[in-house]
C-alpha cells in the first residue's frame, strides 16, 4: 500500500540544512496548509524533510518565509506526551518533492513580460500566414 500525500502551502520559516550523525544531509522546513474556508478554516502545519543530495543542493536558497510552494511524500502522525502531561501531536512528511508554484508574498517585485518582437509575417506550409479574414 502507498501513503502519499501531496499538498499546497506557504513556507512558515526558512529552510534549514543539519547533518545527521551518519553524515546525512536533511533539509527541515515548516509549512503551513490552509483547510476549509470562512469561520471552518484550519491550518494545518506541516514539517517536511528532504534527505541526501537533494538536502545538500540550492533549494535551502529557494525556501524562504511566505514562499509558495507544492510538496508530495510519505506522511506520519508523530504523538509525543507535553510536560503538562497532555498528548500532542504533529505531522511530518518525508518529501520526495517540493516545487516552488508561486513568488513570495512580501517584498517580490515582478517584472511584466516583454512583449515578442517580431520582424515579419509568420509562414504557413509556402504562404505567409495572414489572419485578416473577411468573413
Amino acid at each position: 500500500m502507498s501513503n502519499v500525500f501531496s499538498f499546497t502551502g506557504t513556507v512558515v520559516r526558512d529552510a534549514e540544512v543539519r547533518y545527521a550523525s551518519s553524515g546525512a544531509a536533511i533539509l527541515t522546513v515548516t509549512i503551513a496548509n490552509n483547510v476549509g474556508f470562512g469561520d471552518k478554516q484550519k491550518t494545518n502545519w506541516v514539517r517536511c524533510n528532504v534527505w541526501g543530495k537533494r538536502a545538500e543542493g540550492q533549494l535551502v536558497n529557494f525556501l524562504k518565509k511566505g514562499q509558495q510552494v507544492f510538496v508530495s511524500g510519505e506522511l506520519t502522525l508523530n504523538e509525543y506526551q507535553a510536560n503538562d502531561g497532555t498528548t500532542k501531536s504533529n505531522l511530518e512528511l518525508n518529501a520526495t518533492i517540493i516545487d516552488l508554484v508561486g513568488s513570495k508574498k512580501e517584498g517580490v517585485q515582478q517584472q511584466a513580460p516583454q512583449p515578442r518582437k517580431e520582424n515579419h509575417a509568420p509562414v504557413v506550409g509556402d504562404l505567409p500566414y495572414d489572419d485578416d479574414i473577411p468573413f
